[in-house]
């Protein structure tokens, strides 16, 4: 399966087919036991420059659909939500000195946690790479 890129409002905005999205933009990658978490290439295009991030702390209990964290950029300061239920395991502290690295590579470096999943059907009823394509189509 290939990487897919949408075109929206003139952006070129890349999915990576290796992971799961949220209807709120989040991405999550499945890895054994944990899923990795970020935002996608659409989602950082949209806040422009981030300039800080929030991050949760380890070991707190999160439930799918919740907000965990906060993203400011300078256009807004925006929440985001774990994709998954479970338990937070890691945290990428990088973004706390370099919070660009979300607009950078939001796919890579710039990851924002990790959770230990706790029901990994919730993964699966996440949006595919298609699924998300699709939802980013119908913004134009």
């Amino acid at each position: 399966m290939s990487d897919i890129v949408v075109r929206i409002r003139g952006k070129e905005c890349f999915i990576k087919a290796d992971r799961r999205y949220t209807e709120t933009d989040e991405w999550a990658k499945l890895e054994g036991n944990r899923v990795l978490v970020g935002i996608s290439d659409y989602a950082q295009k949209e806040l422009k420059d981030v300039v800080a991030i929030e991050l949760p702390s380890i070991g707190k209990t999160l439930n799918k659909g919740e907000e965990i964290g906060m993203i400011d950029s300078i256009k807004a300061i925006s929440p985001f939500y774990a994709p998954v239920s479970g338990r937070v395991v890691e945290v990428n502290s990088r973004l706390e000195s370099e919070p660009e690295l979300l607009n950078r590579d939001p796919y890579g470096e710039g990851w924002i946690l990790a959770i230990e999943i706790t029901n990994p059907s919730e993964y699966e009823s996440l949006l595919t790479p298609e699924q998300y394509a699709e939802k980013l189509k119908s913004k134009q």
